[in-house]
Protein backbone atom coordinates (compact mmCIF):
# COMPACT_ATOMS: atom_id res chain seq x y z
CA UNK A 1 0.00 0.00 0.00
CA UNK A 2 1.70 3.41 -1.09
CA UNK A 3 2.64 5.66 1.68
CA UNK A 4 -0.04 8.79 2.79
CA UNK A 5 2.19 11.18 0.53
CA UNK A 6 2.02 9.01 -2.06
CA UNK A 7 -2.07 8.61 -1.77
CA UNK A 8 -1.81 12.54 -1.40
CA UNK A 9 -0.17 13.14 -4.39
CA UNK A 10 -2.41 10.92 -6.70
CA UNK A 11 -5.17 12.87 -5.56
CA UNK A 12 -3.61 15.68 -5.86
CA UNK A 13 -4.43 16.16 -9.20
CA UNK A 14 -8.21 15.21 -8.72
CA UNK A 15 -8.78 18.75 -6.44
CA UNK A 16 -11.60 20.52 -7.15
CA UNK A 17 -11.12 24.27 -8.70
CA UNK A 18 -10.38 27.06 -6.56
CA UNK A 19 -13.44 29.21 -5.19
CA UNK A 20 -13.36 32.67 -3.75
CA UNK A 21 -12.79 32.32 0.08
CA UNK A 22 -15.77 32.57 2.75
CA UNK A 23 -14.43 34.08 5.94
CA UNK A 24 -15.19 31.33 8.65
CA UNK A 25 -17.27 32.39 11.67
CA UNK A 26 -15.77 29.67 13.98
CA UNK A 27 -13.83 26.73 14.38
CA UNK A 28 -15.63 23.23 13.95
CA UNK A 29 -14.01 19.86 15.25
CA UNK A 30 -13.27 17.04 13.64
CA UNK A 31 -13.52 13.46 14.76
CA UNK A 32 -11.20 11.43 12.14
CA UNK A 33 -10.63 7.86 12.57
CA UNK A 34 -7.08 6.51 11.36
CA UNK A 35 -5.72 3.17 13.24
CA UNK A 36 -2.63 4.70 12.50
CA UNK A 37 -3.50 7.88 13.81
CA UNK A 38 -1.98 11.33 12.37
CA UNK A 39 0.80 9.13 10.19
CA UNK A 40 -2.00 7.32 8.38
CA UNK A 41 -3.94 7.58 5.06
CA UNK A 42 -7.10 8.91 6.24
CA UNK A 43 -5.92 11.53 8.64
CA UNK A 44 -3.31 12.94 5.86
CA UNK A 45 -6.51 12.68 3.35
CA UNK A 46 -8.75 14.81 6.26
CA UNK A 47 -5.86 17.33 6.24
CA UNK A 48 -6.28 17.99 2.93
CA UNK A 49 -9.64 18.14 3.07
CA UNK A 50 -9.70 20.68 6.00
CA UNK A 51 -7.44 23.11 3.74
CA UNK A 52 -9.52 23.05 0.67
CA UNK A 53 -12.57 23.20 2.54
CA UNK A 54 -11.68 26.84 4.26
CA UNK A 55 -12.60 28.52 1.12
CA UNK A 56 -16.45 27.06 1.72
CA UNK A 57 -16.34 28.27 5.24
CA UNK A 58 -14.94 25.00 6.94
CA UNK A 59 -12.23 26.07 9.99
CA UNK A 60 -11.70 22.47 10.64
CA UNK A 61 -9.60 21.07 13.57
CA UNK A 62 -8.52 17.85 13.18
CA UNK A 63 -8.09 15.12 15.78
CA UNK A 64 -7.24 11.88 15.11
CA UNK A 65 -8.32 8.42 16.76
CA UNK A 66 -7.24 5.08 16.51
CA UNK A 67 -10.51 3.64 18.45
CA UNK A 68 -12.83 4.14 15.33
CA UNK A 69 -15.98 3.54 18.52
CA UNK A 70 -14.32 6.58 20.60
CA UNK A 71 -14.70 9.07 17.72
CA UNK A 72 -18.20 8.42 16.72
CA UNK A 73 -19.23 8.67 20.28
CA UNK A 74 -17.47 11.71 20.56
CA UNK A 75 -19.29 13.22 17.61
CA UNK A 76 -22.30 11.27 19.20
CA UNK A 77 -22.28 13.30 22.06
CA UNK A 78 -21.64 16.77 20.33
CA UNK A 79 -17.84 17.23 21.08
CA UNK A 80 -16.83 16.84 17.37
CA UNK A 81 -18.79 18.60 14.34
CA UNK A 82 -17.15 16.27 12.14
CA UNK A 83 -17.12 12.56 11.51
CA UNK A 84 -15.23 10.11 9.29
CA UNK A 85 -15.27 7.00 9.52
CA UNK A 86 -15.96 4.05 7.93
CA UNK A 87 -19.80 3.55 6.43
CA UNK A 88 -20.36 1.01 9.15
CA UNK A 89 -19.77 3.89 12.00
CA UNK A 90 -21.90 6.62 10.11
CA UNK A 91 -24.77 5.07 8.63
CA UNK A 92 -27.07 5.39 12.05
CA UNK A 93 -26.53 8.90 11.73
CA UNK A 94 -27.12 8.97 7.56
CA UNK A 95 -28.51 5.93 7.01
CA UNK A 96 -29.38 6.48 2.80
CA UNK A 97 -25.51 6.75 1.44
CA UNK A 98 -24.37 4.13 4.68
CA UNK A 99 -26.40 1.57 2.97
CA UNK A 100 -23.68 1.09 0.52
CA UNK A 101 -21.78 -1.11 2.14
CA UNK A 102 -24.53 -3.23 2.72
CA UNK A 103 -24.07 -7.22 1.95
CA UNK A 104 -23.51 -7.70 -2.17
CA UNK A 105 -25.69 -4.19 -3.10
CA UNK A 106 -22.41 -3.08 -4.57
CA UNK A 107 -21.62 -6.63 -6.46
CA UNK A 108 -21.96 -6.95 -10.21
CA UNK A 109 -21.91 -10.38 -11.56
CA UNK A 110 -21.78 -11.03 -15.50
CA UNK A 111 -21.75 -14.94 -16.74
CA UNK A 112 -21.67 -16.03 -13.29
CA UNK A 113 -18.00 -14.26 -13.25
CA UNK A 114 -17.67 -10.99 -10.70
CA UNK A 115 -17.13 -7.43 -12.45
CA UNK A 116 -14.91 -5.95 -10.15
CA UNK A 117 -14.58 -2.48 -12.69
CA UNK A 118 -18.71 -2.49 -12.80
CA UNK A 119 -18.86 -3.27 -9.03
CA UNK A 120 -16.75 -0.41 -8.30
CA UNK A 121 -18.89 1.91 -11.01
CA UNK A 122 -21.52 1.33 -8.88
CA UNK A 123 -19.75 2.93 -5.97
CA UNK A 124 -18.92 5.80 -8.36
CA UNK A 125 -22.51 6.35 -9.65
CA UNK A 126 -23.85 6.20 -6.22
CA UNK A 127 -21.06 8.79 -4.70
CA UNK A 128 -22.39 11.05 -7.65
CA UNK A 129 -26.16 10.74 -6.75
CA UNK A 130 -25.80 11.40 -3.38
CA UNK A 131 -23.66 14.84 -4.64
CA UNK A 132 -26.28 16.14 -6.59
CA UNK A 133 -28.30 18.89 -5.35
CA UNK A 134 -31.21 17.11 -5.70
CA UNK A 135 -30.75 14.51 -3.18
CA UNK A 136 -30.35 17.16 -0.53
CA UNK A 137 -33.29 15.55 1.32
CA UNK A 138 -31.68 12.14 1.20
CA UNK A 139 -28.45 12.99 2.56
CA UNK A 140 -29.95 14.57 5.57
CA UNK A 141 -30.73 13.21 8.44
CA UNK A 142 -32.26 15.41 11.29
CA UNK A 143 -29.21 17.18 12.44
CA UNK A 144 -26.92 15.37 10.59
CA UNK A 145 -25.10 15.43 7.14
CA UNK A 146 -23.66 13.32 4.59
CA UNK A 147 -20.38 14.88 3.23
CA UNK A 148 -18.72 12.84 0.72
CA UNK A 149 -17.15 9.07 0.89
CA UNK A 150 -14.19 7.54 -0.67
CA UNK A 151 -13.93 3.52 -1.30
CA UNK A 152 -11.73 1.48 0.35
CA UNK A 153 -12.17 -1.57 -1.41
CA UNK A 154 -14.03 -5.00 -2.16
CA UNK A 155 -13.94 -6.92 1.24
CA UNK A 156 -12.98 -10.17 0.30
CA UNK A 157 -13.18 -13.18 2.51
CA UNK A 158 -9.87 -14.53 3.74
CA UNK A 159 -9.49 -17.55 5.23
CA UNK A 160 -6.93 -19.56 7.22
CA UNK A 161 -7.70 -23.06 5.40
CA UNK A 162 -8.29 -23.34 1.55
CA UNK A 163 -10.36 -26.17 1.98
CA UNK A 164 -13.08 -23.55 3.39
CA UNK A 165 -13.56 -22.60 -0.42
CA UNK A 166 -17.60 -22.95 0.13
CA UNK A 167 -20.66 -21.67 2.28
CA UNK A 168 -21.08 -25.56 3.87
CA UNK A 169 -17.68 -25.71 4.37
CA UNK A 170 -17.78 -22.81 6.64
CA UNK A 171 -20.88 -24.73 8.68
CA UNK A 172 -19.37 -24.31 12.44
CA UNK A 173 -16.35 -22.12 12.04
CA UNK A 174 -15.37 -18.84 13.34
CA UNK A 175 -15.75 -15.78 11.53
CA UNK A 176 -14.97 -12.34 12.90
CA UNK A 177 -18.35 -9.72 13.07
CA UNK A 178 -18.05 -6.23 14.12
CA UNK A 179 -19.77 -6.14 16.71
CA UNK A 180 -21.60 -2.83 16.15
CA UNK A 181 -22.65 -4.16 13.07
CA UNK A 182 -25.53 -6.54 13.70
CA UNK A 183 -26.14 -7.61 9.83
CA UNK A 184 -22.54 -9.23 10.00
CA UNK A 185 -23.61 -11.98 12.55
CA UNK A 186 -26.58 -12.15 11.75
CA UNK A 187 -25.08 -13.24 8.13
CA UNK A 188 -22.41 -15.67 9.63
CA UNK A 189 -25.71 -17.33 11.95
CA UNK A 190 -27.24 -18.08 8.26
CA UNK A 191 -24.88 -19.85 6.88
CA UNK A 192 -24.28 -21.78 9.85
CA UNK A 193 -20.74 -20.42 11.57
CA UNK A 194 -19.98 -19.21 14.44
CA UNK A 195 -19.98 -15.14 14.67
CA UNK A 196 -16.92 -13.63 16.78
CA UNK A 197 -17.01 -9.94 17.96
CA UNK A 198 -14.78 -8.08 16.54
CA UNK A 199 -13.74 -4.57 15.65
CA UNK A 200 -11.58 -3.00 13.11
CA UNK A 201 -8.70 -2.47 15.24
CA UNK A 202 -8.58 -6.02 16.22
CA UNK A 203 -10.37 -7.91 13.80
CA UNK A 204 -6.68 -8.70 11.94
CA UNK A 205 -5.10 -9.67 15.36
CA UNK A 206 -7.76 -12.05 15.78
CA UNK A 207 -7.24 -14.11 12.50
CA UNK A 208 -3.31 -13.71 12.32
CA UNK A 209 -3.89 -15.17 16.49
CA UNK A 210 -6.48 -18.12 15.32
CA UNK A 211 -8.93 -16.59 17.25
CA UNK A 212 -11.06 -16.97 13.79
CA UNK A 213 -11.10 -18.67 10.70
CA UNK A 214 -12.50 -16.37 8.27
CA UNK A 215 -12.38 -12.47 7.96
CA UNK A 216 -13.40 -10.13 5.52
CA UNK A 217 -11.43 -7.52 4.59
CA UNK A 218 -10.10 -5.34 1.68
CA UNK A 219 -6.77 -5.46 -0.22
CA UNK A 220 -5.81 -2.25 1.19
CA UNK A 221 -5.46 -4.33 4.82
CA UNK A 222 -3.35 -6.58 3.08
CA UNK A 223 0.13 -5.31 3.88
CA UNK A 224 -0.36 -2.66 6.70
CA UNK A 225 -2.39 -5.19 9.23
CA UNK A 226 -0.35 -7.88 8.15
CA UNK A 227 -3.40 -10.35 6.63
CA UNK A 228 -0.91 -12.75 5.40
CA UNK A 229 -0.11 -13.99 8.84
CA UNK A 230 -3.55 -15.07 9.06
CA UNK A 231 -3.73 -16.75 5.94
CA UNK A 232 -0.33 -18.41 6.25
CA UNK A 233 0.79 -21.01 3.83
CA UNK A 234 -2.56 -23.52 3.98
CA UNK A 235 -5.24 -20.25 3.78
CA UNK A 236 -6.24 -18.42 0.66
CA UNK A 237 -8.30 -15.00 -0.45
CA UNK A 238 -11.52 -16.02 -2.51
CA UNK A 239 -12.50 -13.40 -5.37
CA UNK A 240 -15.90 -12.87 -4.24
CA UNK A 241 -16.64 -9.75 -2.68
CA UNK A 242 -18.62 -9.51 0.38
CA UNK A 243 -19.92 -6.20 0.02
CA UNK A 244 -17.47 -2.54 -0.61
CA UNK A 245 -16.20 -0.72 1.93
CA UNK A 246 -16.37 3.05 2.04
CA UNK A 247 -14.89 5.86 4.39
CA UNK A 248 -17.99 8.64 5.23
CA UNK A 249 -17.86 12.12 5.90
CA UNK A 250 -20.76 13.45 8.51
CA UNK A 251 -21.24 16.72 9.65
CA UNK A 252 -23.69 18.88 11.88
CA UNK A 253 -25.38 20.49 9.79
CA UNK A 254 -25.68 23.90 12.12
CA UNK A 255 -22.39 23.91 12.71
CA UNK A 256 -21.20 25.19 9.07
CA UNK A 257 -22.10 28.08 6.79
CA UNK A 258 -25.19 27.38 4.36
CA UNK A 259 -24.36 25.03 1.42
CA UNK A 260 -21.63 23.87 3.15
CA UNK A 261 -22.05 20.16 2.53
CA UNK A 262 -22.92 19.93 -1.42
CA UNK A 263 -19.75 21.46 -1.58
CA UNK A 264 -18.26 18.92 0.91
CA UNK A 265 -19.82 16.22 -1.48
CA UNK A 266 -18.94 17.57 -4.62
CA UNK A 267 -15.05 17.95 -3.33
CA UNK A 268 -14.73 14.15 -2.86
CA UNK A 269 -16.05 13.28 -6.19
CA UNK A 270 -13.07 13.70 -8.06
CA UNK A 271 -11.24 11.22 -5.82
CA UNK A 272 -12.36 8.09 -6.99
CA UNK A 273 -10.56 7.58 -9.83
CA UNK A 274 -7.17 8.24 -7.81
CA UNK A 275 -8.49 5.65 -5.05
CA UNK A 276 -9.78 3.20 -7.71
CA UNK A 277 -6.18 2.95 -8.71
CA UNK A 278 -4.83 2.33 -5.31
CA UNK A 279 -7.17 -0.46 -4.71
CA UNK A 280 -6.32 -2.74 -7.40
CA UNK A 281 -2.59 -1.72 -7.17
CA UNK A 282 -3.42 -3.52 -3.41
CA UNK A 283 -5.16 -6.27 -4.84
CA UNK A 284 -2.54 -7.30 -7.67
CA UNK A 285 0.44 -6.88 -4.32
CA UNK A 286 -2.16 -10.29 -3.34
CA UNK A 287 -0.03 -13.09 -4.66
CA UNK A 288 -1.71 -14.63 -7.87
CA UNK A 289 -1.29 -18.26 -6.03
CA UNK A 290 -2.96 -16.58 -2.75
CA UNK A 291 -6.68 -16.14 -4.73
CA UNK A 292 -9.52 -18.74 -4.91
CA UNK A 293 -12.23 -18.62 -7.65
CA UNK A 294 -15.02 -19.70 -7.26
CA UNK A 295 -17.02 -21.50 -10.06
CA UNK A 296 -19.86 -19.41 -11.85
CA UNK A 297 -22.51 -21.42 -10.07
CA UNK A 298 -21.16 -21.09 -6.56
CA UNK A 299 -20.84 -16.99 -7.52
CA UNK A 300 -24.58 -16.92 -8.56
CA UNK A 301 -25.54 -19.10 -5.79
CA UNK A 302 -23.95 -16.89 -3.29
CA UNK A 303 -25.00 -13.36 -4.83
CA UNK A 304 -28.60 -14.69 -4.54
CA UNK A 305 -27.80 -15.36 -0.87
CA UNK A 306 -26.60 -12.07 -0.17
CA UNK A 307 -29.38 -10.37 -2.05
CA UNK A 308 -32.07 -12.06 0.03
CA UNK A 309 -30.17 -11.72 3.46
CA UNK A 310 -30.35 -8.47 2.44
CA UNK A 311 -33.84 -7.72 1.83
CA UNK A 312 -34.63 -9.55 4.80
CA UNK A 313 -31.88 -7.61 6.93
CA UNK A 314 -33.87 -4.66 5.20
CA UNK A 315 -37.15 -5.42 6.65
CA UNK A 316 -35.44 -5.48 10.02
CA UNK A 317 -34.53 -2.41 9.75
CA UNK A 318 -30.66 -3.25 9.96
CA UNK A 319 -30.56 -1.48 6.07
CA UNK A 320 -31.78 1.69 4.62
CA UNK A 321 -34.61 0.59 1.93
CA UNK A 322 -34.77 3.96 0.28
CA UNK A 323 -30.35 3.51 0.64
CA UNK A 324 -31.12 -0.18 -1.59
CA UNK A 325 -33.67 1.03 -3.33
CA UNK A 326 -31.31 3.71 -5.18
CA UNK A 327 -28.53 0.89 -5.56
CA UNK A 328 -30.42 -1.23 -7.18
CA UNK A 329 -30.98 0.82 -10.03
CA UNK A 330 -27.76 1.65 -10.21
CA UNK A 331 -26.55 -1.84 -10.48
CA UNK A 332 -29.51 -1.89 -13.48
CA UNK A 333 -28.45 0.41 -15.46
CA UNK A 334 -24.90 -0.96 -14.98
CA UNK A 335 -26.43 -4.52 -16.12
CA UNK A 336 -29.63 -4.57 -17.05
CA UNK A 337 -29.88 -7.98 -17.81
CA UNK A 338 -29.64 -9.86 -14.78
CA UNK A 339 -32.60 -11.12 -13.09
CA UNK A 340 -33.01 -9.29 -10.35
CA UNK A 341 -33.44 -6.02 -12.27
CA UNK A 342 -37.10 -7.93 -13.45
CA UNK A 343 -37.91 -8.39 -9.43
CA UNK A 344 -39.65 -5.73 -7.69
CA UNK A 345 -37.23 -7.06 -4.68
CA UNK A 346 -35.83 -3.57 -3.20
CA UNK A 347 -37.71 -1.69 -4.88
Amino acid sequence: MPPPLALRLALAACLPLAAPLVHAQAIQKACVYDMVGTAGIFYNIAKDYALQMQRYGGNILLRAYTDERAATEEFRAGRCDVLMATAFRTRQFVPVPGAIDALGATTILRDGRIDMPASYEVVNRASQAFASPAAAKLVNNGDYEFGGMLVAGAAYPMVNDRRLDTIEALAGKRIAAFDYDPAQAEMIRRIGARPVPAAIENFASKFIGGAVDMVGAPAVAWGPMDLQKGVGRNGGVTRFPLLTLTYQVVLRRDRFPAGYGQKSREYWLPHFEGTQTLIYNAERSIPAATWMELTPENSVRYSLMLREARIEMAAQGLYNKRGLRILKKIRCSINPRDAECATEDEL
